[in-house]
């Protein structure tokens, strides 16, 4: 018999907010998270803006020897996680904890030390890297990391799916949950290559909105869109079995039902134009929860702003949910995120659970005019109060890997 699977603690870190409540706080009153970019130089990169995790003190938080040790991408990881962890109050110490997991993604990793590192080679020598150049970049590290900390012997990995690893990663534990391997699973996913290389490698093959208007980059849907921002940050997730947290009494934000993944088979970046992969992904999620697709209520879409993702993810919501697709609420909260690669689906999948605990649509800002080939209701402007019993949350990704995640009430 197939166990519930249930959401007891969040945490996030993110270009709108450091924790939880000040992101959907900002969230719902359609923050702008995209600026001009004030970590690094961007002299020789065409693009300026990003999504930025702001007023954080990472030395303080980690130490100046500790941090040295840590890819940006991994102390995102940590910091999220440690609110998660506090949010859910588990007593590990009276914890199984060969029963707790970490399935934690990233689509890049550890790319500002590769960068680093390379850079020192060339000057100094490749015998002159960092002992902790390795273990600071490979992906799997912020899982191992996060293991580490907390004393958790369940099974621990990494989905890497570029743009859906995260939503895989929690759409895995969730299984892992659901079929009785583990009684719970820290996860999500965490992105840090907001850098030099990484606005240059994605703005090379026109990836990228080449604005540099903060205001009008990040566009969702509309006529204009030429591409997406970067962001950077992490969401955490402590999914656990439905009895296993009602038994310790913990604080329950909604349940993970559904999960669906596919793959478009059809080219390296660009989505298949028909649709069908990312259309199967979203009615496998809503089958495995035993749900129609008129239960849906929300969509918290990929929306990268890109012209093939915005009209190919309509197209596959037409497709998916036919009539129902112009009823239910669409938005893409990446208009003020910006796109957060490997991490997007963790933020997206929080803000789900956050809109059915909140009965309330955030919206997809700075979208202007809508684009002839989209025309559904994208919640454009402002959020709104609305009855949400079931969200599903999309994440397609470069190699055609599509992820769907849904979300309903207890």
């Amino acid at each position: 018999m197939k166990r519930r699977v249930v959401i007891t603690g969040l945490g996030a870190i993110s270009p709108i907010g450091n924790d939880v409540n000040t992101m959907w706080a900002n969230a719902k009153q359609g923050v702008n998270g995209i600026d001009h970019i004030k970590n690094f130089s961007v002299e020789g990169n065409n693009v300026k803006i990003g999504g930025e995790v702001k007023n954080f003190d990472f030395v303080e938080y980690f130490g100046k020897k500790e941090i040295k040790r840590m890819d940006r991408f991994v102390q995102f990881a940590i910091i999220a996680t440690d609110e998660a962890m506090l949010d859910a109050n588990f007593d590990l110490e009276n914890e199984d904890r060969d029963r707790i997991g970490v399935y934690y993604g990233s689509g890049i990793g550890g790319l500002a030390t590769i960068a680093n590192e390379e850079d020192k080679a060339q000057k100094r020598g490749y015998d002159r890297v960092s002992p902790y150049f390795i273990p600071s970049a490979i992906i799997n590290i912020a899982a191992g990391q996060i293991a580490i900390k907390y004393g958790l012997n369940g099974m621990a990995t990494s989905a890497v799916t570029a743009c859906a690893s995260a939503t895989n990663s929690i759409g895995d534990a969730f299984r892992a949950i659901r079929d009785g391997y583990l009684d719970a699973v820290v996860t999500g996913g965490s992105e840090g290559s907001l850098i030099p290389l990484g606005l240059g490698g994605f703005n090379i093959m026109q990836a990228l909105n080449r604005s540099n208007d903060p205001s009008y980059a990040s566009i969702p849907f509309d006529k204009n869109r030429s591409g997406f921002v970067m962001g950077e940050g992490a969401g955490t997730l402590i999914l656990e079995e439905y009895e296993h947290a009602i038994a310790r009494g913990a604080k329950i934000y909604g349940e993970i039902a559904g999960y669906g993944a596919t793959c478009d088979a059809f080219h390296i970046t660009g989505p298949d134009p028909e649709a069908n992969g990312a259309k199967k992904c979203m009615l496998q999620a809503v089958k495995d929860a035993n749900l129609q697709p008129e239960d849906v209520d929300y969509i918290n879409a990929h929306g990268t702003s890109t012209p093939l993702n915005d009209k190919t993810e309509t197209l596959a919501i037409k497709k998916a949910f036919n009539d129902h697709a112009y009823n239910l609420n669409v938005s893409s909260t990446k208009s003020m995120t910006g796109h957060l690669l490997g991490a997007s689906g963790a933020i997206e999948a929080i803000f789900s659970i956050l809109a059915i605990r909140d009965n309330f649509i955030p919206p997809t800002i700075s979208t202007k005019e809508l684009a002839d080939e989209c025309d559904l209701n994208y919640t454009l402007g402002s959020g709104i109060n609305k009855e949400v019993n079931v969200a599903i949350s999309n994440s397609l990704g470069f190699g055609g890997h599509n992820a769907t995640i849904l979300f309903k009430k207890v």
